[in-house]
């Protein structure tokens, strides 16, 4: 569970929750709830976290005692939130700091964030249903059903649905960033 693996990492670094939530200028109290999984955490609060401890993201979901095969259920899976809650990507992978899958979905007229933004990795889009507009370094990339675009992660970018239909894809991305 997130929350644990937070309340461990807190605790190794002797920082209480005031002293974490003046770190990463996020609350005590929402700091709390997540650890205690009151709360599920958005993908820019882990980040934030993750930033604090030096850890990519997918180190917060590590757990030492994980199988080296692993298989990821519906309803099982955790969630990360974009920004604002405005996205949830489901992780179909464990988190051992090498590689992430995340499964997205986007409505008509929704984006994954309302700017892009950069990270230090290698991203891959596979678009399952529906189409895709990639922003990638300001220029707009469509990518459709059964296709994949590809790209070094450190130019700004962010997942925008154009059409009238639903787009679900997959996004893998190496190493995790924070």
């Amino acid at each position: 569970m997130i929350g644990d693996q937070l309340r461990a990492l807190r605790t190794r670094r002797g920082l209480s929750l005031r002293a974490l939530a003046a770190e990463t200028g996020l609350s005590a109290t929402l700091l709390s709830q997540v650890e205690r999984g009151v709360t599920e955490p958005s993908l820019s609060t882990l980040r934030r976290l993750a930033g604090a401890f030096g850890e990519s993201v997918a180190s917060l979901f590590e757990d030492e005692s994980a199988p080296q095969v692993w298989i990821s259920r519906p309803g099982e899976r955790s969630v990360l939130r974009g920004p604002k809650g405005r996205i949830g990507y489901e992780r179909l992978t464990p988190g051992n700091g090498q590689l992430e899958v995340l499964r997205a979905v986007l409505e008509p007229g929704e984006a994954i964030s309302e700017e892009p933004w950069s990270h230090a990795s290698l991203e891959c889009a596979f678009v399952l249903a529906g189409a895709l507009t990639v922003e990638l370094d300001g220029r707009p990339r469509t990518v459709c059903t059964g296709e994949a675009i590809t790209f070094d992660s450190r130019l700004a970018h962010r997942y925008v649905n154009r059409s009238a239909d639903r787009a679900e894809f997959l996004v893998s991305v190496t190493p995790p960033s924070p």
